[in-house]
């Protein structure tokens, strides 16, 4: 990994989670987060190391110093290092995970529409100065 330490896993193909995280790489100036798409080397090397990320490219994942979460819970752990307001919604971790990932999911099974909708695209990084781009793992 880069300097940050945590990494966020999204998929590569999908224009909203691009979006998702050129959001996330602009409300993270302090730099904690790295990206890579689920599809990639990264998270390929990751699976062969052992640690437990689904080939499921409708999951959210973040790698936080070898602690693996997933969808929501993933979510809530990313706004925990956000800004405020954004933080605020670390408080949801207390709602059960079945109710969240129940949420995450519906959103997930509409992403593909949600992109075609609003016109996005999965090819971001040509949007990224190239200070960003050296967060962006393979």
């Amino acid at each position: 990994m880069s300097q940050a330490t945590q990494l966020v896993l999204f998929d590569g193909d999908c224009g909203v989670c691009h979006a998702s995280v050129i959001w996330l790489l602009r409300h993270d100036p302090a730099g904690r987060f790295s990206y890579a798409p689920l599809q990639g080397e990264t998270a390929a090397a990751l699976r062969a190391d052992g640690t437990e990320i689904p080939d499921s490219v409708r999951t959210f994942v973040l790698v936080d110093h070898g602690h693996v979460h997933l969808r929501s819970r993933a979510l809530f752990a990313v706004c925990s290092h956000l800004g405020w307001p954004w933080r605020w919604l670390r408080h949801l971790r207390w709602v059960p995970a079945i109710l969240t990932d129940l949420a995450y999911r519906g959103f997930a099974s509409l992403r593909g529409l949600i992109s075609a909708a609003l016109g996005l695209s999965s090819d971001a990084c040509a949007l990224l100065a190239p200070e960003e781009r050296t967060r962006f793992l393979p």
